[in-house]
């Protein structure tokens, strides 16, 4: 019988995903194991493989189609000495998934027809302003409205408060806009809009040039967490400055040493000292819940990498554990194939604390919001050359600043700066970071 090809669940809190691309046509033989499509998630975008072996029979959802549920029917398999009809058998009845797109189908052919548009009738005769009538108009469509030889007065604005924006000139011009009635008095309201107007329709009414650029899935998942984050997470915030000179150095022999086959960054040594700091104060390494605090056994450093879509934060896993050439060389894997949306969910999904370096950008000094259900995120600005107190006499050293951001309900303040003292001396002293 044909098989049911699904809308995988590429992730345990994936509900919906793109179908970004069909990587095998309709009449392909299929094998176990071939890839056929790319999902897009709000995270990456992921092969899928298939289970089963036939013909690629049916195409259901195409290409490019936005919001597919999981489990939801995207094509149909004809296993060997199957015909076109067992797909139509399959679709016909049965199948709640493949049933859904032509029940709305068949709503859509049966609607009821808009009724024709009236008769056009003389226009009503303009109504003169007063002293007591003002005209809300954008300056925009004060302006468009002169040039199309439209009297204000008699255009009924869609804006808050009847304002009369572009869209409004432009219907009026094609005989769309609801013109006022003659015999209806003009009233000016003052009193203020229940919410004001968004962004887009300000923009508009002020005649502010602009575009509109959609929201990718990624970015509407960025907005939802870090408001989430904000508005229910208790943040403090605790500063330290590392003096950065004996790092630096240990680098430079470190990398002079390793004849080109790998370099460490600054950054390496950040993720190393957090997961050694988290083992040290193994109270921030922990996510609240309301019934007990889960406190982790592993130090998975979470790292912020920038893509164009928005930010993703791929997992080193036990980073206490991995030697610095080892996190140098996982760091480098996981961005890049963070840039091209290659990464495995179960590369992205989890993590105990998470870095977010900006210091390549020259930022001096930043704070984070807390990824959910982390408790700490830390943010580290740039080293640069900056006065220090050195055995007694002032001195020149290389300071990085670095704020983390913790979780008040399970991280109490006294915590969280044994954490940062930890981190400041694993940065300060190096090489205890190779013992």
């Amino acid at each position: 019988m044909p098989v049911k090809i699904l809308m995988p669940a590429l992730s345990p809190t994936m509900t919906e995903g793109k179908l970004a691309k069909w990587l095998k046509a309709e009449g392909d033989d299929i094998v176990s194991g071939d890839v056929i499509a790319e999902i897009e998630t709000d995270k990456a975008t992921m092969e899928v493989e298939a289970v089963d072996e036939g013909v690629l029979a049916k195409i259901i959802v195409p290409e490019g189609t936005d919001n597919v549920p999981v489990n939801d029917l995207i094509a149909v398999l004809l296993e060997e000495g199957e015909d076109d009809s067992a797909v139509e058998k399959l679709l016909a009845g049965g199948n709640d998934n493949a049933a859904a797109p032509a029940k709305k189908e068949e709503v859509k052919a049966e609607a009821p027809k808009a009724a024709p548009a009236p008769a056009p009738t003389a226009a009503p005769a303009p109504i003169p302003a007063t002293s007591s009538s003002r005209i809300l108009a954008s300056p925009l469509a004060k302006r468009l409205a002169e040039q199309a030889g439209l009297n204000l007065a008699n255009i009924q604005g869609s804006g808050p408060n009847g304002r009369i924006v572009k869209a409004d000139i432009e219907n009026a011009k094609t005989g769309g806009t609801p013109l006022k009635s003659a015999t209806a008095p003009q009233t000016t309201s003052f009193a203020p809009a229940s919410s004001g107007p968004d962004a887009a329709s300000l923009a508009e009414m002020l005649g502010i040039p602009h575009h509109l650029q959609e929201n990718s899935g990624m970015r509407k998942t960025i907005a939802r967490r870090l408001l989430e984050s904000k508005q229910t997470v208790p943040h403090y915030y605790l500063t330290v400055d590392c003096v950065l000179d004996k790092l630096l150095d240990l680098r430079k022999q470190i990398n002079d040493g390793a004849d080109g086959l790998f370099k460490l960054s600054v950054n390496d040594f950040i993720v190393k000292a957090t997961a050694l700091a988290l083992k040290k104060v193994p109270a921030v390494n922990s996510s609240w819940t309301d019934n007990a605090l889960v406190v982790y056994d592993r130090a998975d450093v979470s790292v912020a990498v920038a893509i164009p879509d928005g930010l993703i934060t791929p997992i080193v896993k036990d980073a206490d554990n991995k030697s610095l050439k080892a996190i140098s060389a996982e760091v480098k894997d996981l961005a890049a194939r963070a840039k091209d949306g290659k990464l495995k969910p179960e590369e992205y999904q989890g993590g105990t604390v998470s870095v977010s370096n900006l210091g390549m950008f020259g930022i001096k000094e930043f704070v984070a919001i807390i990824n959910p259900p982390q408790s700490c995120i830390l943010a580290v600005g740039a080293g640069d050359q900056r006065p220090i107190v050195k055995d007694g006499a002032l001195a020149i050293g290389t300071v990085m600043t670095a704020t983390a951001s913790f979780d008040h309900r399970a991280v109490d303040g006294a915590v969280g700066a044994q954490f940062l003292e930890a981190f400041k001396n694993l940065i300060e002293n190096p090489l205890t970071m190779l013992a």
